[in-house]
């Protein structure tokens, strides 16, 4: 605990000097302050927006990059929260099949629900799998990038469609 406390003050301390306010409080003029403040008045004059991605127009890679985040998030929900709730149910796991089934939903919901899991779970493995190849310093060529994009997309609907229909 002292440890991580004398760590904490040591970065607060440096953070204020990066800042140039010394251990007295007082201002300082830093070498790294007046290059920053001319970093921003260059992009004032040149009228350069304060966050260019926003002005992009959307692609694929773009898309797919923000779509493999999302479900990444969902996934990590959806885990932790069934594990969290079939541990706390009184009851066991095939006592709440047999409610869902008892249910009679249509064909429909039914295969909406699985294509909600199967979906996400297909996806967020095959663009993990190109995410590693772009490690690694493959697949970097505008052409490369959109070929494994629109095989990832398809793949990852193939893949689910079996995960839904014969499971």
């Amino acid at each position: 605990m002292a440890t991580l406390l004398r760590a904490l003050s040591r970065q607060n301390l440096l953070s204020l000097r990066l800042l140039g306010i010394n251990s007295r409080m007082s201002m300082t003029s830093s070498r790294g302050y007046e290059e920053m403040k001319q970093y921003w008045e260059k992009n004032r004059a040149l009228s350069r927006p304060l966050s260019p991605f926003l002005t992009y127009k959307p692609h694929l890679v773009m898309s797919m990059s923000l779509t493999h985040r999302i479900t990444g998030v969902y996934l990590t929900v959806v885990v932790s929260g069934v594990s969290v709730l079939m541990l706390c149910l009184p009851e066991s796991y095939p006592y709440y099949l047999q409610m869902i089934k008892d249910l009679s939903l249509g064909p429909a919901i039914l295969t909406g629900m699985k294509y909600s899991l199967a979906l996400p779970v297909a996806y967020h493995f095959l663009n993990g799998i190109r995410h590693l190849a772009w490690d690694a310093g493959y697949g970097f060529g505008k052409k490369d990038m959109y070929t494994s994009g629109y095989l990832v997309l398809a793949l990852s609907l193939a893949i689910s469609s079996m995960m839904v229909f014969m499971l």
